[in-house]
């Protein structure tokens, strides 16, 4: 059994009261350790050692800063295989994916940072008699909240841009994976980060969330997870005038037009289904494909979907892992037959999977629904797993309103070899992020975040830093 601590300034403590949450093995379904059910108690502590901290590590030179981040990022990437069987373990997903996506990008978070602050510049501007130039300035203790789906990622996505920019930071990892923010606190204290840098505060979130996000000294959110959440961190810290970033819950359309390429549409259309075991928030849920080319490729999807069997994700062949917890397995299937109850075709999957020896795990079978209306609640909601529905569609704009038929607006694909109408599409599809002939190629320089219900404000590149800094401009006459 593991026992995980809270980090605050610098040392491991548990939390103040003591009390634990139980970590559950997807897999298997059986408790692997425990985690500090954290209160405001401790996010006291945590927010007291980052404003004791605050001064002399915002006062550090850019180059300092800089070394320590890129030191954690190469450590990160020393601790690869390490790291990736804990995130493996504690979320359910595949080892090799966890070894090749979660935990490189997680180096490559702190790396791009590292080296990103020392390119960021200011504006200056000139006039008759003065000159002006901005300052962009840290704001102080700010915090971060991420989710489960990619547990070091999106902590890493989040935590590498504010310290970067001189903040101290409280952070919150998922209660239902803190395995690997624990492991980083180990590693940020071996790459020389000073006490009180980064505080890391386990918990639920309606104790230590609510705690941070009603805390006077914290003065920035970023926030990853669902909608329902944001909106709550919203009406709580909104009228503390606390800057927010929050990147919320998606309901992605898959646009797939007869002119694609049929071989690289349908291989990557397989991976934006069910990678992670549909568990990311990017993930095409909803497939709109030209009636042309539909009975193809339902028959091709359903088929390819079928072989992918779930299984225990340590394996190496294993594609479709377990579902992070019971709670998200009984919503997804909730969701099947809630599918089933509007008049939905399973075509494949729709029910769950026992492998041997890991029979009380969280297993799901790929799933692919037709015949479902597509402003239903099915077409409507997010599911967050390896579930997807299937449309046909005769015309761009038919295609169009069925597309923009949600209240989420995060990501789009769009298969077409018509580079007329890729424009079109991007242009009038209601997304924050529009892949065309392609899924999940990230540049880490771009901006990331979604429109409607999927989120305000933008991360990554220097959107990061712009919202971890506040700009003040500087008049001077002359």
């Amino acid at each position: 059994m593991i026992t995980i601590n809270n980090f605050i300034n610098g040392e491991w403590r548990e939390s103040k009261s003591g009390q634990w949450i139980d970590l559950i093995d997807p897999s298997r379904g059986k408790a692997y350790g425990i985690a500090p059910d954290s209160t405001k108690e401790d996010v006291e502590d945590a927010v007291s050692a980052a404003s004791a901290a605050f001064p002399s590590w915002s006062s550090m030179s850019v180059e300092q800063r800089s070394e320590i981040l890129y030191g954690i990022g190469r450590r990160i990437e020393e601790k690869l295989e390490y790291l990736a069987q804990a995130e493996s373990r504690d979320n359910g997903k595949p080892i090799w994916l966890a070894r090749n996506v979660d935990i490189p990008r997680a180096s490559s978070n702190f790396k791009f940072y590292a080296k990103a602050i020392s390119q960021y510049d200011s504006k200056a501007h000139d006039m008759p008699g003065a000159i002006n130039y901005t300052l962009r300035q840290p704001l102080g203790v700010v915090a971060c909240i991420s989710p489960w789906n990619l547990p070091l990622y999106l902590f890493s996505w989040k935590v590498a841009p504010a310290l970067a920019a001189g903040n101290t930071v409280v952070a919150k990892p998922s209660e239902v994976t803190p395995l690997t923010a624990h492991l980083l606190s180990q590693i940020c204290q071996e790459s020389g980060l000073p006490p009180g840098v980064l505080n890391i505060v386990h918990g639920y979130g309606h104790k230590v969330g609510d705690a941070i996000n009603r805390h006077a000294q914290i003065k920035a959110i970023s926030f990853t997870g669902s909608t329902k959440v944001g909106a709550e961190i919203a009406s709580i810290a909104a009228p503390k005038f606390k800057k927010l970033s929050l990147e919320m819950g998606g309901k992605n359309p898959n646009i797939i037009f007869a002119d694609c390429d049929y071989d690289k549409m349908l291989k990557t259309t397989l991976r934006s289904s069910f990678a992670n075991q549909g568990q990311i928030c990017l993930c095409g849920s909803r497939i709109f494909v030209q009636a042309s080319i539909y009975d193809k490729f339902k028959n091709d999807l359903v088929d390819k979907a079928r072989r992918m069997e779930p299984a225990p994700p340590h394996l190496e062949d294993t594609r479709i892992g377990a579902v992070v917890s019971k709670t998200h397995y009984d919503k997804i299937l909730s969701y099947i037959n809630l599918a089933k109850e509007e008049g939905g075709r399973i075509l494949c999957g729709g029910h769950s999977v026992h492998p041997p020896s890991f029979e009380s795990g969280y297993y799901i079978a790929p799933t692919v629904v037709e015949g479902l209306d597509f402003d239903c609640r099915t077409n409507r909601e997010e599911v967050f797993g390896p579930f997807v529905t299937i449309t046909p569609f005769e015309t761009e704009a038919e295609v169009l309103r069925m597309a923009n038929a949600t209240d989420y607006g995060l990501s789009a694909t769009l298969w077409t070899e018509n580079l007329s109408r890729a424009h079109r599409m991007a242009k009038e599809i209601e997304a924050g992020i529009v892949w065309v002939n392609t899924w999940l190629l990230r540049d880490l320089r771009t901006p990331f975040g979604g429109v409607k219900n999927s989120g305000i404000g933008r991360e990554g590149g220097f959107d990061a830093l712009d919202f971890f800094t506040e700009p003040k401009n500087v008049c001077i006459a002359f």
